[in-house]
């Protein structure tokens, strides 16, 4: 027999609360570069865990470990191919645009989080300027650059905080205007996505749109006559933080409890099924799978299997009375689903569009619920768009 493996499942939510296996323990540091630093002592001495590698963002990771080293380390930011659902590579995508919203050509960056993100906006900037130099075009013919940032932004381009990059109090567009020598607008990258899509996207030829973005988390912009509607504190669209629930005993990423993104994001759905699956030992297709996806549950439906079913009926019930509740509000013409979830296709929009009749007010029952047509390059195009 071979030495023992242990897999250990670690959850780490910005909120300074870790999930490991069952348990949750509560550090002093939220980071995860802290974490690392802390976890013999809250775990025990008797056991060392040691990442191979370690990022900053907040996310799911999974440690191998034999004789207390690690043998394998795994995290769903770190190791995607493609763009599976609901998992997002943190690089910094930028796209050379004409006026007429053509996207000419496009780059993709890694995103250096180094020193609490200290050297983005620079290594940005210098990119956007060695690429205009090189293409012979003259910073005076450049409209501007848009940017859109994982975190609150109000009118002013200020950002009080945005984890994902460590930044904290930062005028991202007074910052990166000093840095670049260009004019620059900065929005939240879910309502710059929201945006791209009534300009180029599944929103065209609509002014009132409201998007949701289904990933590892659950984002959302709402663009009103035609313009973003951010809030004073930058936080408008954040429909995945809506509570849904009251008796959830797990923290969201955000800190509360029973925020939406807990039961509709794909990893939302996944943690649904894996309880669902502990508590009944029913036949499932589900259970094939060593380790289970959002992807999988949708493919499952779709194929028949019940407990899939269950699942994706329980999401789309809950996300569609959120999204009628949304609709109450703001009354958009048109509802676009986006993000990796949003390549499960037809059955995900079917039956939102079911329930979101059940709960919706009369007078909005009949909105248009689509997908997505700009997939990752949404935000890029609702940059742009956001320059006039």
């Amino acid at each position: 027999m071979g030495p023992l493996i242990e897999r250990i499942s670690i959850s780490i939510r910005i909120n300074g609360t870790v999930q490991i296996n069952d348990k949750i323990y509560h550090l002093s540091k939220p980071k995860i570069s802290d974490f690392f630093d802390e976890i013999r002592i809250n775990l025990g001495s008797e056991k060392t865990y040691r990442p191979l590698l370690c990022g900053e963002c907040s996310c799911h990771y999974t440690l191998h470990l034999k004789s207390g080293k690690v043998i394998e380390y795994s995290g769903n930011y770190a190791l995607c191919d493609g763009t599976p659902y609901g998992c997002e590579r943190y690089t910094i995508k930028i796209g050379l645009f004409s006026v007429d919203g053509d996207l000419m050509e496009k780059w993709e960056i890694p995103t250096n989080k180094t020193d609490n993100g200290k050297y983005i906006l620079t290594e940005i900037a210098d990119f956007i300027n060695r690429t205009i130099e090189s293409k012979g075009i003259e910073k005076s013919d450049v409209i501007g650059v848009g940017l859109g940032v994982p975190g609150p932004v109000n009118k002013n381009g200020f950002v009080s905080v945005c984890v994902n990059l460590g930044w904290n109090s930062l005028n991202v567009e007074k910052e990166f205007h000093e840095i670049s020598g260009l004019p620059v607008k900065v929005g939240n990258d879910a309502n710059v996505a929201a945006l791209g899509e009534m300009w180029q996207g599944a929103g065209k030829g609509y002014q009132d749109v409201l998007m949701v973005t289904l990933g590892t988390g659950v984002g959302g912009g709402c663009v009103l006559n035609g313009q973003i509607v951010s809030g004073i504190h930058g936080a408008g669209g954040e429909i995945g933080h809506m509570p849904v629930k009251d008796d959830e005993k797990t923290p969201c990423n955000c800190g509360n409890h029973g925020c939406l993104e807990q039961y509709v994001s794909a990893t939302g759905i996944v943690t649904q099924a894996k309880k669902l699956l502990d508590m009944d030992d029913c036949s499932s297709g589900l259970r094939d799978y060593d380790c289970l996806e959002a992807k999988h549950i949708y493919d499952e439906a779709k194929k028949g299997d019940v407990v899939a079913n269950e699942l994706v009926d329980s999401t789309c019930k809950i996300l569609a009375k959120a999204l009628a509740q949304v609709c109450s509000v703001i009354d958009p013409e048109i509802i676009v689903i986006g993000g990796g979830v949003s390549k499960a296709g037809d059955i995900l929009t079917s039956r939102i569009s079911t329930f979101f009749k059940e709960y919706a007010f009369h007078a909005c029952k009949n909105t248009p619920i689509v997908l997505a047509k700009l997939e990752n390059d949404a935000g890029m195009y609702g940059c742009v768009k956001s320059l006039f």
